[in-house]
């Protein structure tokens, strides 16, 4: 602040912030003083201001006043509004896929790290005792969700208010497709089956329209790697689509199947964002499986799932595995150096190709195991190792790198680690990383 028209005795002024969109501890740090010249110094005066490292999308103002001034007369202008541009990281707003999703969703312009899976913890809960810091917050809808509670917004507002609680935005996983078996694919060609599916998928979008925020789909994760298994031209299995009265335009196979999930979220909630999942086990090959997904219609969606794991490495590493974790394939522990397989790179390889190969849409990693730190194989329930946490929570640009918007952690099931039992290292690894968090290209 300037002096001028001479600098004969003292003077002095008071200057105080004031809110207007930007709020005071939120947005910025509230200032207020005074600033004081000594007879004979014409010299200028400032005062600073701290803008908050709290992410958000736009512009926000505030202002600043003068008043009280003594030995003196203020001039023409005794308040100024100043313009806090948001970008949630020091290298501002990017322009790629996944970065336009976000501003498209209001959510910050970096990367983002959330929270979801399987079992009867207390994960809103856990999320507030820790103090944890969550973008996304998933649950499944599977089963009998529709009786869980009441209308006008069933189970999908007690989720989607137990995301408000803790500050994220809502992420449904649709996993009605294994109702009646996990990959019996016979289903789809089932009038009363699908006459039920229909009418749940439809309850899913009005309680989301009820809801009136921003929540994301993941859309029946394994049912389009089943799928896949069954026929390799989606075109050929025969489905019922046009029996639904909001589809029945729609061709009655798979593409038709995976257009109506696209055709009711944009009719009924547009503020829902949906994205399918491929499975890498569906096809021969990365290749086959992208054109699987680019034929079922999946690069019309907003974004794409990759499927991490749903388990724990640990659990596989214990001698006998316990019968959740029986499968083929080992290890199971991705190697952090890259040098030896399956490595983080094999991983983000993938990734790359599902986001490039499908429609360009950004990533949202999706049931990434949380485990404990531990360099010895294996552990014990809700103990089991993992190294994904650590390697995803501080290898940001990577993931960005191979077009990811976000990174779900959560446990498959209930003998998995979780932000309970996991050694306080997502609240650890977390709390570093949005102190200085990864921007979106």
């Amino acid at each position: 602040m300037n002096r001028t028209g001479g600098s004969d005795g003292a003077a002095s002024v008071n200057y105080a912030t004031a809110d207007g969109s930007a709020v005071a501890g939120t947005n910025y740090t509230a200032n207020s003083g005074t600033l004081s010249w000594t007879a004979g110094d014409a010299t200028a005066k400032s005062f600073a201001v701290t803008l908050s490292s709290t992410a958000f999308t736009g512009s926000k103002t505030f202002t600043v006043a003068l008043s009280a001034v003594t030995g003196a007369t203020l001039g023409s202008m005794t308040s100024a509004t100043v313009t806090i541009v948001g970008s949630g990281t020091s290298g501002g707003a990017g322009t790629g896929p996944a970065a336009l999703l976000a501003a498209k969703m209001g959510a910050p312009p970096r990367l983002l790290f959330g929270l979801g899976g399987q079992g009867s913890h207390d994960q809103k809960g856990e999320i507030q005792q820790q103090s944890i810091k969550v973008d996304i917050y998933d649950r499944y809808l599977s089963g009998v969700w529709p009786t869980y509670n009441s209308a006008p917004c069933d189970y999908v507002c007690v989720v989607a208010r137990e995301a408000d609680a803790v500050g994220a935005i809502p992420m449904f996983t649709l996993y009605e497709m294994a109702n009646n078996g996990d990959g019996n694919t016979s289903v789809i060609n089932d009038a009363a089956f699908m006459t039920k599916y229909w009418s749940d998928v439809k309850l899913m979008y009005t309680d989301l329209a009820t809801y009136n925020k921003v929540a994301l789909v993941n859309l029946e994760p394994d049912f389009w790697g089943y799928t896949e298994k069954a026929n390799s031209d989606p075109t050929k299995m025969t489905a019922k689509v046009s029996i639904n009265a909001d589809c029945a335009t729609l061709s009655n196979d798979v593409p038709g199947i995976a257009a109506c999930l696209i055709a009711m979220a944009r009719k009924y909630a547009p503020k829902v964002y949906v994205g399918f999942p491929p499975a890498s086990w569906g096809g021969n090959s990365t290749t086959a499986v992208v054109a699987y997904m680019n034929a079922v219609g999946a690069q019309h969606a907003d974004f794409v799932v990759e499927q991490t794991s749903d388990r724990d490495a640990g659990c596989f590493e214990v001698t006998p595995q316990p019968a959740q974790c029986v499968r083929n394939g080992a290890p199971w522990y991705w190697d952090e150096t890259n040098t030896t397989h399956p490595n983080f790179h094999d991983a983000f390889t993938e990734a790359t190709a599902w986001h490039t190969g499908i429609g360009n849409l950004p990533l949202i990693w999706w049931q990434t195991p949380l485990g404990v730190p531990s360099t010895t194989p294996g552990g014990t329930a809700e103990h089991y190792r993992d190294n994904r946490v650590r390697y995803f929570l501080t290898h940001g640009s990577e993931l960005v790198a191979a077009g990811t918007l976000g990174v779900v952690f959560g446990a498959g099931e209930n003998t998995q680690t979780t932000i309970a039992t996991d050694n306080g290292q997502y609240q650890t690894l977390s709390n570093q990383y949005f102190a200085s968090p990864t921007a979106l290209p």
